[in-house]
């Protein structure tokens, strides 16, 4: 596998299944106050719109409500960067799963605006606690 993004918080679990790991993120996400508003099947996308195998795949979209409003409140435009996306994939070996979130301070950086670094940093603290649950 390529290396971990810069822009993502990656967790490798060679020994929880890739089923398993939605089960997991899904559970340790909702723990942090996040709720999955999306949940994106790429391979089952890919395989029906160009007939193509990938591996499994799901990108899930994740908001905190609270956080969110705070965030839209400051800057009304923000919705362009929410939610916050977290892959669930198979590693290589097809017998473990890699889980990464995007870095909101990352993605936030490319806000002009003070009052949504503070927010930002908050979110990527709740992140990283769900990953490091699981």
């Amino acid at each position: 596998m390529s290396h971990d993004p810069a822009y993502g918080l990656t967790r490798h679990l060679p020994n929880l299944s890739y089923e398993d790991a939605i089960e997991r993120v899904s559970a340790a996400l909702k723990e942090q106050g996040f709720g999955i508003l999306t949940e994106i099947d790429i391979r089952a996308t890919l395989k029906k719109k160009l007939d193509v195998d990938h591996k499994p795949y799901v990108i899930l979209g994740a908001c905190n409500p609270p956080l969110a409003h705070k965030a839209l409140t400051a800057e009304p435009f923000l919705g362009l960067l929410l939610p916050c996306n977290v892959i669930v994939m198979a590693d290589d070996a097809g017998t473990g799963s890699v889980v990464s979130a995007v870095k909101p301070a990352a993605m936030f950086s490319v806000v002009d605006n003070p009052d949504v670094a503070p927010i930002a940093d908050e979110v990527e603290q709740r992140l990283r606690r769900a990953l490091d649950a699981l």
